[in-house]
């Protein structure tokens, strides 16, 4: 399954491989068997993996807008008003977007769990 969705993915970006024929071969039935236990494992560990790159990215930006800020304040001359604005602006966005982010991740989770089985 996750062969089949990098397949999808080269081919969304326009990127030929090997797998591609052999990914446009397989019949639906094939495409919608159930997924085991260890891809579904190792889907979690890559989502989890993407979560926690993101969140280190959101806390660089953060420590980078600190810093310079700090640089700034102490008359350091490498560093302009600029600089230290849009290192600013670029970690209030990152953090906002974060915080959307897991507002609707929450909202799935609890409309999700109110489903009947």
């Amino acid at each position: 399954m996750q062969q089949q969705m990098h397949a999808l993915s080269n081919a969304a970006r326009g990127i030929n491989t090997p797998n591609d024929e052999a990914a446009k071969a397989q019949s639906s039935q094939e495409m919608a068997k159930t997924v085991t236990h260890d891809e579904h494992n190792d889907n979690v560990g890559a989502f989890a993996n993407m979560l926690k790159d993101a969140f280190e990215n959101v806390n660089l930006l953060q420590n980078d807008s600190s810093n310079k800020q700090t640089k700034f304040d102490l008359g350091d001359r490498s560093v302009t008003l600029s600089d230290v604005m849009l290192a600013s602006q670029k970690a209030s966005i990152s953090f906002e977007a974060t915080l959307q982010i897991r507002n609707k991740m929450l909202e799935a989770y609890k409309t999700v769990s109110q489903m009947q089985v």
